[in-house]
């Protein structure tokens, strides 16, 4: 499995990633939250115009996930991930996480933020098994609650002066 930067030709895969990932949800989405959580071609070329959008790819060149990040001032926000289904529980989540973590960090972020939706039970646990905590803000999301979790990147450690 590898993670990189997505590029133009990776477009309608991310798409179909996300279509199949959110499906089996999208009776507990109101339309306007579906369509904005599997978003357009046209919206996804903006995303990796605008973002950091990662894919994980398989050994047969297959998309098999995604996730965008953000960094706005000293603060990283992460955004339309999704596995697709027969490639969840691989550990692929957990390493776009770390790559999207690390280039944040390397940013100069000091934290990361990311919005979900309680349909997404097992998505909530796990960003909480991964450091992020809700924050307790919530918002409208195309008339659904949208919740907020933050995780504080702790300073790296440095060697003291002798």
């Amino acid at each position: 499995m590898q993670v990189r930067p997505a590029c133009a030709n990776d477009v309608e895969e991310i798409v179909t990633c996300l279509r199949l990932a959110f499906e089996p949800f999208r009776s507990q989405y109101t339309d306007g939250a579906f369509q904005d959580t599997v978003p357009s071609p046209e919206t996804i070329r903006q995303r990796i115009a605008d973002m950091n959008v990662y894919v994980a790819v398989a050994s047969d060149k297959a998309i098999v996930g995604t996730l965008a990040a953000a960094v706005l001032k000293n603060e990283g926000h992460l955004r339309g991930m999704a596995v697709r289904p027969e490639w969840q529980g691989q550990g692929i989540a957990e390493q776009l996480l770390a790559r999207a973590e690390i280039d944040l960090r390397a940013a100069g972020c000091t934290r990361a933020t990311l919005d979900t939706t309680l349909p997404l039970q097992r998505a909530i646990r796990f960003y909480e098994k991964n450091g992020f905590a809700a924050s307790g803000k919530i918002t409208d999301f195309f008339g659904m609650p949208l919740h907020e979790y933050l995780k504080q990147f702790t300073a790296p450690r440095t060697t003291p002066s002798r």
